[in-house]
């Protein structure tokens, strides 16, 4: 199933019509808690399930922390369920050259 047009904006940097929910779910919820506003997160929760989203929260590495705190509160994920709100993953983030 093809996405609609209106959320074409929140995956400028791939091929949208490529974009199937069927084959690249997670990338399109990750896009959508990131980027998305009222009219694409209602598209989102009447295409996906409640625990296809929250699993997308809890393992995601590309929502911000920001995103991930707000998401949290929204669905009563407990924080430390949520990796990219883990202190280890937050260290090795800021690592970004030795040398």
């Amino acid at each position: 199933m093809k996405l609609p047009m209106f959320l074409k904006k929140y995956f400028w940097d791939v091929n949208f019509v490529d974009l199937t929910k069927e084959k690249y779910s997670e990338f399109i919820i990750e896009r959508i808690l990131e980027y998305g506003n009222e009219k694409a997160v209602k598209w989102m929760y009447d295409n996906f399930t409640k625990s296809e989203i929250k699993a997308v929260v809890c393992k995601s590495k590309a929502i911000s922390k920001k995103s991930a705190n707000f998401w949290q509160l929204v669905f009563n994920i407990k924080r430390n369920n949520i990796l990219c709100l883990k202190k280890s993953f937050q260290k090795k983030q800021g690592a970004i050259w030795n040398y």
